[in-house]
């Protein structure tokens, strides 16, 4: 499935934006992706809005959002996304059901974000397959597609069908899609965009800019990661971490994995990465001084890294961006 498959190519995303979607959710699929372009300088990601007639759709806000065409059963390949929130029985006409199982010939990937896993099961294209909707709507949508495995969980990758439970679901799902494509390193730095976990009123378990987009909740990998970003420059071992945690190396490796879904090395490197990445964008820095200050042995062994993760060298990044890039307009 090209949606998911590392690659330093463009991918193009048709989003059918049907009435009364939130505003929320449409930004849910967008963002992230915008995010992403930003980040690394490249149009990684293209997208076009397209609705039932390709009239401007009204959504929940009251604020119409434009549309670049009209949905319509053709033979194209891109993955297509459709987005519902409220009434999407008023849009789910035979017409359009039968467009969605003509598309669905020939797309790569179809995906029903939020509500949109009802349209996808009106047309047939769920059945014998687990697909996730919003919690509100799980029993009835059991109830009322036997035929398609009703699942509990924030977002459903399966074959050529995906779901979402609802606007910070697509979030992670996005997300995802970042992570296989490019890899980790930049979904983590695209996921900082969003703080959209609840702030604690705590001082002591406040948010870092690491774990900003991350659903940490057991309290010793919130406390780990900030250990990490505080030791960039010489990066701790895991035994030592995890000490200072008051675990095991091998528990902080499970709950590593429970929570965040990647081992601690892999979250550990992709912070120095992209701190490293930030050097390489805003600084005049040498190589060598940016390897030093993220805890690499060498030069060659950060350009090694920074290849793998990123696709070009340190040096390919520079000249690729000439231009500075301030941090704030990283975030923007």
């Amino acid at each position: 499935m090209a949606l998911l498959q590392r690659s330093t190519e463009r991918l193009d995303i048709d989003l059918l934006v049907l009435p009364d979607a939130n505003l929320i959710l449409i930004a849910s699929v967008i963002e992230p992706l915008r995010g992403a372009n930003r980040i690394s300088g490249s149009e990684l990601y293209r997208w076009r809005l397209l609705t039932p007639d390709g009239a401007p759709v009204p959504t929940t806000s009251n604020i119409a959002v434009p549309a670049q065409g009209a949905f319509k059963a053709t033979t194209e390949d891109t993955p297509l996304f459709v987005l519902a929130s409220y009434n999407w029985r008023r849009s789910a006409t035979p017409a359009l059901k039968m467009q969605l199982s003509q598309a669905a010939r020939y797309r790569t990937v179809i995906a029903g974000i939020e509500s949109g896993t009802w349209l996808l099961a009106e047309a047939s294209l769920l059945d014998g397959l687990p697909a996730t909707v919003h919690w509100e709507d799980y029993e009835d949508f059991a109830l009322a597609y036997p035929e398609v495995r009703a699942v509990k969980d924030r977002f459903v990758i399966d074959g050529k069908r995906l779901t979402t439970s609802g606007s910070l679901p697509t979030v992670d799902l996005m997300l995802e899609v970042i992570r296989q494509r490019q890899g980790y390193s930049l979904a983590l730095e695209v996921s900082r965009l969003f703080r959209y976990e609840q702030p604690s009123f705590h001082a002591d378990q406040s948010l870092s800019a690491a774990s900003a987009g991350l659903r940490m909740h057991d309290p010793r990998v919130a406390q780990a990661v900030r250990l990490m970003e505080e030791h960039i420059e010489q990066p701790l071992i895991l035994t030592r971490l995890a000490r200072r945690v008051g675990i095991s190396a091998r528990h902080l490796q499970d709950l590593f994995q429970q929570s965040i879904g990647a081992p601690p090395h892999v979250h550990y490197l992709a912070l120095r990465l992209n701190a490293a990445r930030r050097k390489v964008i805003e600084t005049t820095a040498s190589f060598a001084d940016i390897a030093a200050a993220t805890g690499f042995n060498s030069a060659s062994a950060f350009a090694r890294s920074y290849r793998a993760s990123f696709s070009e060298s340190p040096s390919e990044t520079r000249r690729r961006l000439r231009r500075r890039i301030t941090p704030s307009e990283m975030r923007a």
